[in-house]
């Protein structure tokens, strides 16, 4: 059983929609404005990343794109990484084992590939939020690209707003965060 830290209520699943970021349809002009480290939160974001040559600093994949299994191809490129660690995070959640884990990642030397069992779209908020400064989030907007957010404090205010409104211990998620 999972424990859930902030569960993500259906009146707040609008604001998501919206990026919080700039959107990229090409790679290499994503990777030359992105920030160091790179987070990647995805399986086609992280696999697009890896075929242009750039390792993610830490990618969160689910082995799911736009609700159906990533192709066999997708999911076998998306390697290279130091260390892999699964964790489990129902939709529309952030567990204490997603959260423990994204903070040991960012904090890691290594490259780190968390394999979410469940969903691991909500992770862009808190690695928002606990990435260090100059950093850059990347994430996937259906149908349009992949976005990619600065982390800065335009940006982690929007995320500790949006995480605010959430249900469940929000001190408990940012006591990981910050």
């Amino acid at each position: 059983m999972s424990d859930v830290v902030l569960e993500l209520p259906s009146d707040l699943r609008h604001e998501l929609k919206e990026p919080l970021g700039r959107i990229y349809t090409e790679t290499a002009a994503l990777l030359a404005d992105a920030g160091d480290p790179i987070i990647a939160v995805g399986d086609m974001v992280t696999y697009h990343l890896i075929e242009a040559g750039r390792v993610p600093d830490l990618a969160l994949v689910d082995e799911r794109t736009k609700r159906s299994a990533v192709d066999a191809d997708v999911s076998a490129a998306i390697a290279g990484f130091d260390r892999t660690f699964s964790v489990d995070n129902p939709a529309a959640t952030l567990t204490n084992a997603l959260l423990d884990a994204l903070r040991d990642g960012i904090d890691s030397d290594e490259t780190t590939l968390l394999d979410v069992d469940g969903e691991e779209d909500l992770a862009t908020l808190p690695a928002v939020l606990a990435a260090p400064a100059g950093a850059s989030v990347v994430y996937g907007q259906p149908d349009e690209g992949m976005v990619l957010v600065d982390c800065d404090e335009t940006a982690r205010d929007r995320v500790r707003d949006l995480l605010e409104r959430m249900d469940g211990d929000t001190a408990r998620a940012l006591s990981f965060l910050e």
